[in-house]
């Protein structure tokens, strides 16, 4: 597929608006992606949406959140487009890269890998740059300058850490469940030694619990919601850890512990309301 190009491969109406799935390929990564769009009705040239990036987790696609989430009955209300990524690079047939579900395809933990295996591990350029220039170019409805960022275990890290490095470009922060302090937790030593090597300083950058103590001149509120009944809350995701430094430097933070919850779509799909809303209030200022 030649650089640039755009095709819808899926189209469904939902909540009077569509979700869109489209494939390019990426120079950041050098390979084929797949990206989905839900477009609320109200979307158009003369009327452009906002846009909420979804940041997904572990072993996902861009399709699980706008198969599962149900956050298109809110974004449709709210006039708000979803711009759902996928999680790592897909066929570059690098050895080791499906041999586990917590790293390589499916576990692009949304950083820039420096280690020569992993070169092509691009997934935050992708996001942060690849991604909204190419919705600026494609999608006259859509308003990217006007955007926010939310996610899920993964993909909450993803958000929060993309945004507290570029608070000029997003309004606001969400996450459901986020690995907040990677350097921390087996998911993210795993992660970070594989694509970032032995530099624990490299790896401060892509930790939001490092990086609040650097960037937090914050517009909006953080909000978090974490299931009590997360299997992986006790050691994997250490969200009293990010709190702990956001109070240090006064930064705005809700987090809100919800008993009996667990780190599935059902949590997520259970709390997507509030999430949309909060950036619906960001987005409108």
């Amino acid at each position: 597929m030649e650089s640039g190009l755009i095709s819808e491969i899926g189209s469904t109406k939902m909540f009077d608006g569509y979700n869109k799935r489209y494939k390019h390929y990426s120079e950041t990564l050098g390979c084929s992606m797949t990206f989905s769009i839900y477009f609320p009705p109200s979307s158009s040239s003369s009327h452009r949406s906002p846009v909420l990036y979804w940041l997904s987790g572990l072993t996902c696609t861009d399709e699980n959140f706008i198969i599962k989430s149900g956050a298109q009955r809110a974004a449709s209300s709210h006039g708000i487009a979803l711009v759902v990524p996928d999680t790592s690079p897909r066929g570059l047939n690098i050895e080791g890269e499906a041999d586990s579900y917590d790293f390589g395809v499916g576990a692009g933990f949304y950083l820039n890998a420096t280690q020569e295996k992993w070169k092509s591990w691009r997934m935050y350029d992708y996001v942060v740059k690849e991604l909204p220039k190419l919705l600026n170019e494609n999608f006259p409805q859509l308003d990217a300058t006007r955007a926010s960022i939310s996610g899920h275990s993964m993909g909450g890290h993803g958000a929060l850490t993309i945004y507290l490095k570029n608070l000029d470009k997003y309004k606001s922060v969400s996450a459901f469940a986020p690995i907040a302090n990677p350097i921390n937790c087996p998911w993210g030593q795993k992660a970070f030694t594989n694509y970032l090597g032995d530099n624990k300083a490299a790896w401060e950058e892509y930790d939001a619990t490092c990086l609040i103590s650097k960037f937090n001149n914050l517009s909006a509120t953080i909000l978090i919601d974490q299931g009590e009944n997360d299997q992986f809350y006790p050691d994997q995701l250490l969200p009293n850890k990010f709190e702990e430094a956001c109070k240090k430097v006064n930064a705005p933070l809700l987090v809100r512990l919800q008993p009996g919850y667990d780190h599935s779509y059902y949590f997520i799909a259970t709390f997507i309301e509030d999430h949309i809303s909060h950036h619906a209030q960001a987005l409108a200022l």
